[in-house]
């Protein structure tokens, strides 16, 4: 099993694995949250959704509840909060956990990761990134505060 055969419904609760909703594109894996002082990076992956879109990547958003309870929305308030303030068309899943117990499995997997400095483990907070290449492989690993804007998530490397 590879972590593309991970499953992880979508936001509409129905059924996919990472595999599906990544569609074989290079993609960034971003835990997300609606109320967070990082929220307007939405701006900024959506960006990047639209400019390398038709390149061969995506966005994930992952919804996330754990860091101040700041996506306390169900799955419809979510998806129109993303939609009508950033506009946003990149996939989104069904909110999981990312740490703790109860992490969600894709999370057991990306968390054993480690940042440029070296460390894996636990997410640090909202809109952590992981860039996978289009075997699912994460090839880098970005804390909160690398802005999608950033050269670093910014993948220049479509191929890979």
């Amino acid at each position: 099993m590879t972590l593309l055969d991970t499953p992880i419904a979508r936001l509409d609760g129905t059924p996919a694995t990472l595999g599906e909703l990544t569609g074989g594109k290079v993609t960034l894996v971003v835990n997300v949250a609606s109320r967070c002082g990082l929220t307007p990076q939405y701006a900024g992956l959506e960006t990047l959704q639209k400019e390398l879109g038709d390149a061969g990547f995506t966005v994930l958003g992952v919804p996330c509840n754990q860091f101040g309870g700041q996506e306390p929305g169900t799955a419809g308030e979510i998806q129109e909060f993303c939609s009508a303030t950033y506009g946003v068309t990149f996939p989104l899943t069904e909110k999981v956990e990312v740490n703790g117990d109860g992490r969600h499995p894709l999370y057991r997997e990306l968390t054993a990761v480690p940042d440029p400095a070296g460390q894996a483990g636990d997410i640090q907070w909202n809109f952590e990134k992981f860039l996978l290449g289009r075997d699912g492989a994460v090839v880098a690993r970005f804390r909160p505060a690398t802005a999608p804007a950033h050269p670093a998530p910014r993948p220049p490397l479509i191929h890979i």
